[in-house]
C-alpha cells in the first residue's frame, strides 16, 4: 500500500512537471520586428493635409505656385494636438511636402518653402512646431515626403535623388524622435519642374535606388516604421476608401511589390504565403479629398461612416491613419472635430464593459494540458500571455460561460503574433434556448479583429478555429454590449416612384408618415420599399424596439415622381443617374463648346414654378454647372425662357440648387449650362428634378 501511494504520488509529480514545463510552439512563418509590434499597438492615429494646395484649393499642385500664397493667419499646431488626442489617437503624420514640391520647413536646399512665404515672415518651421506640439500632447510624431517632386528642376535625373535624400536627413535628424517615415507611391508625370512645363516619367522600380534611402532612415531613426505600397514595415491597404480586406494577412511577398505596384488590389488582403511581415496601414480621409476644399464641408463623413472606417480597418487587422484637412486658417475645422469626437464617443460606449472578464473560459484541448496555456489566458489582460494547443491540433473551440444570459453583440479576438498570425478561418456561435447558433464566420484574425455581431441574449459565446496554418495561438477575447447608433434614417426615391427608407443599425425599427406630421412608434411601420408617385414630405424615424431610444427625424421632400421622364437626345445609359434619387451618382456630357442642353420630356403636360439642380458630388467633379438658362416647352419644339442666371457659390457649397418663376403648363423642360466652374467644356449632373405648383 505504501509503495502504491509513493508510486501514484511521483507519477502525479512527475505528470505536473512536464505539463509545467511543455514547450511553447515555434514561431510559424514571418514575425514581426520590435518596432512593428509597437507600431500595431497604436492602432489609431492622424493624417495632416496642409499645404500650397489648401490655399489653391486643389488636391495636387503642379509646382508653380508663389510661396507668397502660404499664409495662415490662425495656424495652431496645439489645436491639431489636442483634437488628435482627445479622439483617441496615439500620434500624427504631417505632408511636410506633397507632390508639388512646396516645403513646410526652411530647407537648406530649397527657395520653394515656408521660408520664402509671408507666414510669420519667412521665419516659421511648422515641422518644429507640429513635434513640439506633439511632445505636449503625448503624441508621436511621423512625416510624409512625397518622392515625386514637380516643382524641382532635376527630378528624373540622378542629382534629384541626392536631394531628396538631403531633405529627408533634414526631417529625420532636427524634429526628435519619429515614428513613420511615409512615401506615397504616386511617382512621375506632368509637372512645373523649374519651369520646364514637361511630362517626365521614372523607372519606379530602380530610380529612387530605395534600398539605400531605407537605410538612410534606418540609420538616423532605427525605430520608424517605413511605409509605401511594399512597406518594408508596413504597406499601403490598396484603397483610400477607408477599409481593408475581410481576410487581411500581414505577410507579403515583398520581393515582388514596390512603390507604384500596379496590381495594388492585392495590397487588400495581402499573400497568405507571404515571405515578410508586411501588415496593411488605412489611409483615408474624413472628407472626400485630402487636402481642404470648402465645397466639401457638407460632406464630412457621418458618424456611421466613420464607425464603417474603423470597424474595417482596426477591427480588421489593420492600422487606422484618419486624415484631417487643414483649413487656410492653419486649424482642423470645427465639423470635422465634431465628427471625430462623436466617433471618439461612440468607439467608447461601444468598448465600455468586457463582459468576458466575468465569464468562465474553457477550451477543447490545451497545450500539454499545462496551466500556461489555459484558456483562462484569453482574458487575463496580459498581452504575453496566450492560449494554445498542441501542434498536431489546428481545429478547437473555447466557449466563455457567462452563467446567466447575456447580452452581447461585439466580440475582439487577438493572435500572438509575435509567434506568427496563423488563423485561416473561425466562426462564433451563441448558446440560446439550449441549442448552439452561428452568429458570424469570418477568416483571418492577425493582430486583432473586431466582429460586429447580431445583439444577441446567451448564456454562453464559443469561438471555433476551424483551419489554421499551424496551432492557434490566441492572446486575447473580449466581449461587449455595443450600445445602438441612432442616426438619422436615409430616405430615397428612384425613378419610378420607389421610397426606401434605410437606417445605419438594421436592428432598429423604422417608422414613417407621408403628410409632413412627426412619426412615432404608432405611425407606419416601414416594412419595405413602398409606391409613392405625388408630392409628399415624408419623414422618418428609427426606434430601438427594447429600449424605446430614438433617432433625429429625418424629412425627405418629394415633388412628382419621374417615372414616365425620358432624356432626350442622349444615348449613354449612364445619363440616368440624373434621375436615379441617388445623390451620389453622377453623369457628366461634355462638348467642343458650350452650351450643353440637358432636354427633358416630363411625359405629360404639368405646372411648373420652378427646378432644383444638384451637381456632380464626386471627389472630382465632371463640371459644375455656374451660369444657365432653363426652358419650357408644350412641344418640344417651341421653347420659352423661364430662368437664367447663375447658382451662387456653387463651387465651394455644390449642395441642391433652387430656382423658381412663375406657373407655367409644360411638358418638356431644358437646362441649358452656359459656363462651368472650372472654365472647360462639360456639364456635370447628379440630380435634377421641377417643382410643380
Amino acid at each position: 500500500m505504501k509503495k502504491f501511494f509513493l508510486g501514484s504520488l511521483m507519477a502525479l509529480m512527475t505528470f505536473f512537471i512536464s505539463c509545467e514545463e511543455t514547450p511553447p510552439p515555434v514561431a510559424y512563418g514571418p514575425v514581426p520586428s520590435g518596432r512593428q509590434m509597437n507600431w500595431q499597438e497604436m492602432e489609431y492615429y492622424a493624417f495632416i493635409h496642409f499645404s500650397m494646395n489648401t490655399f489653391t484649393d486643389i488636391e495636387w499642385g503642379y509646382g508653380d505656385k508663389d510661396p507668397a500664397l502660404f499664409n495662415p493667419t490662425e495656424l495652431d499646431t496645439r489645436q491639431w494636438a489636442k483634437v488628435i488626442k482627445e479622439a483617441g489617437m496615439k500620434g500624427v503624420i504631417l505632408t511636410a511636402k506633397h507632390h508639388d514640391g512646396f516645403s513646410l520647413w526652411p530647407s537648406e536646399y530649397t527657395d520653394y518653402s515656408v521660408k520664402n512665404s509671408p507666414w510669420k515672415n519667412g521665419k516659421g518651421d511648422l515641422l518644429k512646431e507640429l513635434s513640439e506640439a506633439c511632445k505636449e500632447y503625448g503624441l508621436k510624431f511621423g512625416v510624409y515626403l512625397s518622392p515625386w517632386d514637380r516643382n524641382h528642376p532635376d527630378y528624373g535625373k540622378p542629382e534629384y535623388i541626392t536631394y531628396f535624400r538631403n531633405q529627408l536627413k533634414e526631417l529625420l535628424t532636427n524634429y526628435g524622435d519619429v515614428f513613420e517615415v511615409w512615401f506615397d507611391g504616386a511617382n512621375g508625370g506632368s509637372g512645373y519642374y523649374g519651369g520646364a512645363n514637361e511630362n517626365r516619367s521614372v523607372d519606379r522600380k530602380t530610380y529612387y535606388d530605395w534600398e539605400n534611402t531605407y537605410k538612410l532612415v534606418r540609420e538616423l531613426q532605427p525605430n520608424a516604421m517605413l511605409f509605401s505600397d511594399a512597406g518594408p514595415d508596413t504597406r499601403w491597404c490598396g484603397t483610400e476608401e477607408g477599409w481593408v480586406g475581410e481576410t487581411n494577412w500581414s505577410t507579403l511577398n515583398r520581393d515582388e511589390v514596390w512603390p507604384g505596384f500596379p496590381d495594388y488590389h492585392e495590397l487588400r488582403y495581402g499573400h497568405e504565403d507571404g515571405t515578410h511581415w508586411v501588415p496593411a496601414e488605412v489611409d483615408v480621409s474624413i472628407r472626400p479629398g485630402w487636402f481642404y476644399h470648402q465645397s466639401e464641408d457638407h460632406k464630412v463623413r457621418t458618424l456611421p461612416e466613420m464607425l464603417d472606417i474603423y470597424y474595417n480597418s482596426v477591427g480588421r487587422n489593420a492600422t487606422l491613419l484618419l486624415n484631417f484637412p487643414v483649413d487656410p486658417r492653419g486649424l482642423i475645422h470645427e465639423t470635422d472635430v465634431e465628427r471625430v469626437m462623436e466617433l471618439a464617443k461612440s468607439l467608447e460606449a461601444d468598448f465600455k464593459d468586457n463582459l468576458a472578464k466575468k465569464a468562465k473560459v474553457t477550451a477543447s484541448q490545451v497545450r500539454g494540458n499545462a496551466k500556461k496555456y489555459n484558456a483562462d489566458k484569453l482574458t487575463d489582460g496580459n498581452k504575453d500571455t496566450y492560449w494554445v494547443t498542441d501542434d498536431a491540433v489546428t481545429d478547437a473551440t473555447v466557449t466563455l460561460d457567462f452563467g446567466e444570459p447575456t447580452e452581447f453583440n461585439r466580440l475582439l479576438i487577438q493572435e500572438y503574433i509575435p509567434l506568427g498570425q496563423r488563423v485561416q478561418e473561425f466562426s462564433i456561435e451563441a448558446f440560446v434556448d439550449g441549442s448552439w447558433k452561428e452568429l458570424a464566420k469570418a477568416t483571418t484574425i492577425g493582430y486583432k479583429r473586431i466582429l460586429r455581431l447580431p445583439t444577441v441574449k446567451a448564456t454562453q459565446l464559443r469561438v471555433h478555429i476551424k483551419q489554421s496554418k499551424a496551432c492557434p495561438v490566441i492572446s486575447n477575447i473580449e466581449v461587449f454590449r455595443a450600445p445602438k447608433v441612432y442616426a438619422k434614417p436615409d430616405i430615397t426615391r428612384n425613378k419610378q416612384g420607389i421610397v426606401t427608407i434605410a437606417s445605419a443599425d438594421e436592428e432598429l425599427e423604422l417608422f414613417y408618415t407621408t403628410d409632413g406630421t412627426p412619426p412615432d412608434v404608432n405611425s407606419i411601420k416601414y416594412e419595405g420599399p413602398f409606391e409613392l408617385f405625388g408630392k409628399a414630405n415624408v419623414k422618418a424615424i428609427a426606434v430601438d424596439p427594447i429600449t424605446a431610444q430614438k433617432s433625429p427625424i429625418t424629412l425627405e421632400s418629394f415633388d412628382i415622381a419621374r417615372k414616365k421622364w425620358q432624356l432626350l437626345n442622349i444615348d449613354d445609359k449612364n445619363a440616368e443617374r440624373i434621375l436615379d434619387g441617388l445623390e451620389k451618382t453622377s453623369w457628366g456630357q461634355s462638348a467642343e463648346k458650350l452650351p450643353i442642353d440637358l432636354t427633358i420630356d416630363l411625359g405629360e403636360d404639368v405646372k411648373l414654378k420652378g427646378f432644383k439642380y444638384l451637381p456632380d458630388q464626386n471627389r472630382w467633379s465632371s463640371g459644375i454647372v455656374f451660369d444657365y438658362e432653363f426652358y419650357t416647352s408644350t412641344n418640344g419644339k417651341n421653347w420659352k425662357l423661364q430662368n437664367k442666371g447663375e447658382f451662387s457659390n456653387i463651387k465651394n457649397s455644390p449642395i441642391w440648387q433652387t430656382k423658381t418663376f412663375d406657373v407655367v403648363k409644360a411638358r418638356y423642360i431644358k437646362l441649358r449650362a452656359l459656363r462651368n466652374t472650372e472654365g472647360n467644356k462639360k456639364a456635370g449632373y447628379a440630380e435634377l428634378t421641377v417643382i410643380t405648383e
